[in-house]
C-alpha cells in the first residue's frame, strides 16, 4: 500500500476569495482614510490661522494698527510676521496663509488650499474671531453652514 503524499497549501479558489475580501475592505477603508487626512490638514491650517491672528494682535498692541504686516509693508499678501504656509513645521505644505485685508482697525486672514488639499475650500478668520470655511469651494462663504470651521 502506498502512502499518500499530503500537500499543504491553498487552493486557487481560497486565494481568490481572500484577495476579494481584502479588495472590498480596502475599497471601504481608503476613502475614510483620505477623509481623515484632509480633516487633519484642515485642522492644522485652522491652528495656523489662529497663530497668525495672534501675531496680528501682538502687532496691533505694538503699532496700534493691523495694517502693514504683509510683504514689503503692504496691507495684503503673505505675512511677514508669521510663516506663510501650513503646516508650519512640516515639509509638504497644504495651505497658503495670507492677509486678505487689513486696515488700522480690522483684518481678515485666509488659508487657501494648495497641492493635495485643493478643492477643500478656503478658511478665514477676522479680527472679531469670526471663522468661515468655503465648504462647497464655490469661492465665497455666503452659503448656509459656512460661518464656522465645523464640518
Amino acid at each position: 500500500m502506498q502512502d499518500r503524499i499530503r500537500t499543504r497549501g491553498f487552493t486557487l479558489l481560497e486565494v481568490i476569495v481572500a484577495v476579494a475580501i481584502v479588495a472590498i475592505l480596502a475599497a471601504i477603508a481608503y476613502p475614510s482614510y483620505q477623509s481623515s487626512v484632509r480633516k487633519s490638514r484642515r485642522s492644522d491650517a485652522e491652528g495656523a490661522l489662529v497663530g497668525l491672528s495672534n501675531a496680528m494682535e501682538r502687532q496691533f498692541t505694538v503699532n496700534s494698527t493691523y495694517a502693514g504686516n504683509a510683504a514689503s509693508g503692504a496691507d495684503t499678501g503673505a505675512p511677514t510676521i508669521y510663516p506663510s504656509q501650513s503646516p508650519i513645521d512640516g515639509s509638504t505644505k497644504y495651505y497658503d496663509l495670507t492677509i486678505n485685508a487689513a486696515t488700522a482697525s480690522s483684518y481678515t486672514l485666509r488659508a487657501t488650499p494648495i497641492g493635495g488639499q485643493v478643492g477643500d475650500g478656503y478658511l478665514e478668520i477676522d479680527n472679531t474671531g469670526a471663522r468661515r470655511w468655503d465648504k462647497n469651494n464655490d469661492g465665497d462663504t455666503a452659503d448656509t453652514g459656512e460661518t464656522n470651521w465645523e464640518k
